[in-house]
């Protein structure tokens, strides 16, 4: 009997140690953050998503990267598949047996997923709408939209923010807490400037007011426009010279200034360095368009995001517009 019980003591621990990870293959978090923090920062300044915020869900969601759904289908967000999702799957118990959940490539298509998932859905919409720095207001918000079914999960998300100091994520900064460092001081900034529309050059800038901030990145003046950065293309610049002296990759530039791979910037451009917003909040509710403007032109002028500029306006995919047409920018 003792022997027979020996067996089915056997048979049970294996049968647990299936699909778990062993105490020396684990990630840290340590680790983990390490690894991943870059490409939580980069998603920031694209999506405007707060990297404490991605690298805490993932933290969380994925334990460290250890979670089955991590090592399986490099799944660090949980994200089901939903309906509208066309790649691989994965299918583990949650909420109920054997959910459906999206299955990536790598680690780094889930981190660009997650962006993409938040950024398109209408549930996180007013997220957006919050301070980069407001990791509470965000994960207060997720649960509130119903990204996760724990009535604790903001609280989950921001112990791991405050104990990790993820928050410093937020400002670019790669140390965490791994490393001693002083809790930075507030940052005291002068009062913004306006400037009169026509100090602004070159004239193809065209916008009732913008505010100076009174600092510069790479060589240029930075601009506020609808709550959004922005520099002017100078003569000669265009995406490769303009990405080098802001230190911002070529891919970040296209994407928050809408440019498909044809296109590039020209002397007296809007370039975006931070995303642009979903819609008008300087005041600006109607647009009339004018001869030669375009849904780009428009969308680089109120510092609003293309395809959510073409959403307001119920516009075809090509974003076909013509002279003297309103479009709402709200």
């Amino acid at each position: 009997m003792r022997a027979l019980n020996r067996y089915f003591g056997t048979i049970v621990l294996a049968l647990l140690a299936v699909g778990s990870v062993s105490a020396q293959d684990r990630i840290t978090k340590e680790q983990y953050i390490e690894q991943y923090k870059q490409l939580a920062i980069d998603d920031m300044e694209v999506y405007g998503i707060p990297a404490s915020i991605k690298m805490a869900q993932a933290l969380l969601e994925s334990d460290a990267g250890n979670s089955r759904l991590a090592r399986q289908g490099n799944n660090h967000f949980g994200i089901k598949c939903k309906k509208n999702w066309t790649g691989e799957t994965i299918h583990h118990d949650d909420d109920a047996p054997q959910e459906c959940f999206r299955k990536y490539e790598s680690a780094e298509q889930s981190f660009h997923d997650h962006s993409e998932f938040l950024n398109n859905s209408a549930r996180y919409e007013s997220l957006f709408d919050l301070d980069i720095y407001d990791y509470k207001g965000w994960a207060h918000g997720l649960k509130a939209a119903g990204y996760a079914t724990n009535p604790k999960y903001p609280e989950l998300l921001i112990k791991i923010i405050e104990d990790n100091k993820l928050y410093l994520l937020d400002k670019g900064e790669t140390t965490t807490a791994q490393v001693v460092v002083e809790s930075p001081k507030e940052e005291v900034k002068p009062e913004p400037v306006t400037v009169p529309q026509e100090e602004i050059k070159p004239i193809k800038v065209d916008v009732d007011n913008y505010v100076l901030a009174l600092f510069s990145r790479g060589g240029y003046d930075i601009y506020l426009n609808n709550g959004c950065e922005f520099v002017i293309a100078a003569e000669g610049d265009n995406i490769n010279s303009l990405s080098e002296s802001l230190d911002i990759s070529i891919k970040r530039l296209r994407k928050m200034n809408d440019l498909c791979e044809a296109q590039d910037f020209e002397e007296g451009d809007m370039v975006y360095i931070s995303p642009k917003s979903k819609r008008s909040d300087n005041g600006r509710l109607l647009h009339t368009v004018r001869e030669g403007e375009t849904l780009h032109t428009i969308s680089q002028i109120y510092g609003i995001q293309m395809r959510k500029l073409a959403a307001l306006n119920h516009l075809t995919d090509d974003g076909t517009i013509f002279a003297g047409q309103q479009l709402k920018l709200r």
